[in-house]
């Protein structure tokens, strides 16, 4: 009955709707509420039927608002199912503005994957990219509100790009329809660079960096799960099967590795590895086939839930201690060991171990990869994958928890925090040990056994590997020490490089522009100088010539006159 009253109203509208009544409410009224509104609108989803719903006219147009198949389905439940995960973390949180922006920012995203048009995508996309942001801002410091206004320039600008690629389009074709496009349909160039930038596409991805580094520890947890896998929906939709993104895939993967393993933030450790992992999603869509597009699909839901689960751990760790910077953590083991375990769970599912979630969504990808003779781009997934233990799954517990003690002795994480942290371990561990429930949302039937006696030595062959480097790079000293530092990563080219070379470039025009007018005041001061020699009075034409000098000038020109006349003659 009461997915009939609603129906057909989008469930992401509804939440982002219900949102708007949060700061009217009392903070315990709320803290539940927000928890029991996404709760509903998740089974409403389910109770959903697939189809075309909730056409709404404007200027012409017919939106789309509710559009479900397998492939939007599945990303709305995962988001629906992280806000959830991300209320209850956040239940200790006084200020309505964070809560408030957080129901904003999850609704709109969940309407933009169910958004059927690219009229309604486009305005779901900006409305994320204002709402987040006050989850950075939240924070209250002078990085945050630079972090912040660097996050809302780039997120909106990429917003203006969609409209730029998206009136190409519509003009051309007639059509706001968003499936399929391809990179040879009217507009899609720019359509896909504003998907690259949400999606944190190499070169364009610091935002991301700076953003989740400086929100607050529960802001970061609900931007981690939103903004760039909205991005992998609206790629995987468009441009599955386009050969240039699983370069540009196979290059996140790997070109973060050094910087992740150079940076002393442990949240923005996370951010790295974020990109990392979006890497392997950008492969699969690129690759286009079923199996891919079923990894990507299944990577998306399991990313999200144990990158979710250690940005929890750190954040608690950040709320109890101060700080989340490696060289000021160590031995917390002793006073958060529940916090301890749970980062574990998170460490061991995005290293892909066996029986956790990343081992059986990961694989989807890979083998696709192979499958489709894409061998380079297969050798840099292993590659990747071997090295995502030493930036991420080991580094992260090892230095927060285990390494050097620095002393603190905090209070265990509060009460909500531990229960969000495990729900989402349950899920990596869940998902891990039974994968048929989330092969079985996937968009397309899952042919694959990702427990093969070869893929299970394979995988942990790279484990006991990758875990052998790090030990021996710590043993030996060559790891890089944790440092009191700030990585500019390519921000180096826009804060350093780009300003010596355009000062240098000035210089050097200065420089240029010093010898041109001092040659020219030079020539200017010789021609003047010639001029009074010549003109001035008592100068050349300025004199008063003698008669005997009169003469000889008038018998001179005479002479040249007959010269000329005879020589005419």
């Amino acid at each position: 009955m009461i997915v009939d009253l609603l129906f057909p109203m989008s469930p992401g509208i509804l939440l982002a709707l219900g949102g708007l009544l949060v700061p009217f409410l009392s903070a315990r009224i709320a803290r539940v509420y927000v928890l029991v509104l996404p709760a509903f609108l998740l089974a409403y989803i389910f109770a959903l039927p697939d189809g075309s719903h909730g056409a709404v006219a404007f200027l012409g147009f017919e939106l789309e608002l509710l559009r479900l198949d397998s492939l939007s389905r599945i990303f709305a439940t995962i988001f629906m199912i992280a806000a959830i995960l991300g209320n209850l973390y956040a239940w200790h949180e006084a200020d309505p503005v964070q809560r408030t922006a957080a129901q904003i920012y999850a609704g709109s995203a969940i309407a933009a994957a169910l958004a059927g048009d690219l009229i309604s995508l486009f305005v779901f996309w900006e409305l994320t990219a204002i709402s987040s942001v006050f989850l950075v801002w939240a924070s209250g410091t002078e990085n945050a509100y630079r972090a912040g206004m660097r996050y809302l320039i780039i997120q909106v600008g990429s917003g203006v790009i969609l409209l730029t690629g998206l009136i190409i389009h519509v003009t051309a074709t007639g059509s706001i329809s968003f499936d399929h496009l391809g990179l040879d349909a009217p507009g899609a160039w720019l359509i896909f660079l504003a998907f690259g930038i949400k999606c944190a596409f190499p070169l364009l991805h610091n935002w991301l960096q700076d953003a989740y580094s400086e929100a607050t520890v529960t802001g970061t947890v609900i931007l981690s799960v939103f903004t760039t896998k909205l991005a992998i929906y609206t790629l995987a939709r468009g441009f599955a099967g386009t050969e240039m993104l699983i370069w540009i895939g196979a290059a996140m993967t790997v070109f973060t590795i050094f910087y992740a393993v150079i940076e002393n933030d442990l949240r923005r450790v996370l951010a790295y590895s974020l990109n990392n992992q979006l890497g392997f999603m950008v492969v699969g869509i690129g690759v286009g086939t079923e199996l891919a597009v079923n990894g990507t699909a299944a990577h998306a839901v399991a990313s999200i839930i144990y990158k979710a689960l250690l940005f929890m751990s750190v954040g608690a760790v950040l709320f109890r201690t101060g700080s989340s910077k490696a060289s000021e953590l160590g031995g917390l083991y002793k006073s958060m060991p529940w916090t301890a375990g749970f980062c574990m769970v998170g460490a061991a599912s995005i290293s892909a171990v066996p029986l956790f979630s990343g081992f059986v969504s990961k694989s989807l990808i890979i083998s696709a990869s192979a499958y489709e003779g894409y061998w380079l781009a297969w050798g840099v997934l292993l590659f990747a994958s071997a090295a995502v233990v030493l930036h991420s799954s080991i580094k992260i517990p090892y230095l927060a928890f285990f390494a050097q003690d620095r002393g603190h002795r905090p209070k265990e994480a509060p009460l909500n925090m531990l229960l969000a942290m495990g729900a989402a371990a349950i899920l990596c561990v869940g998902i891990g040990v039974w994968p048929e429930p989330l092969y079985a949302l996937l968009p397309y039937a899952v042919d694959y056994m990702p427990y093969t006696t070869a893929h299970v030595i394979t995988q942990l062959q790279l484990l006991m590997f990758s875990a052998l480097a790090f030990t021996v790079l710590m043993l030996y000293r060559i790891y890089p020490p944790e440092l009191r530092s700030t990585n500019l990563d390519f921000d180096w080219v826009y804060r350093r490089f780009l300003p010596r070379r355009m000062l240098a470039l000035g210089r050097a025009i200065d420089t240029g522009y010093q010898h041109v007018t001092g040659d020219a005041k030079a020539v200017l001061r010789s021609a003047i100088s010639f001029s009074a020699y010549v003109f001035a009075p008592g100068g050349l034409y300025g004199r008063t010539f003698g008669l005997g000098n009169a003469v000889a000038i008038i018998a001179f020109l005479l002479l040249v006159a007959l010269v000329v006349s005879y020589s005419a003659v």
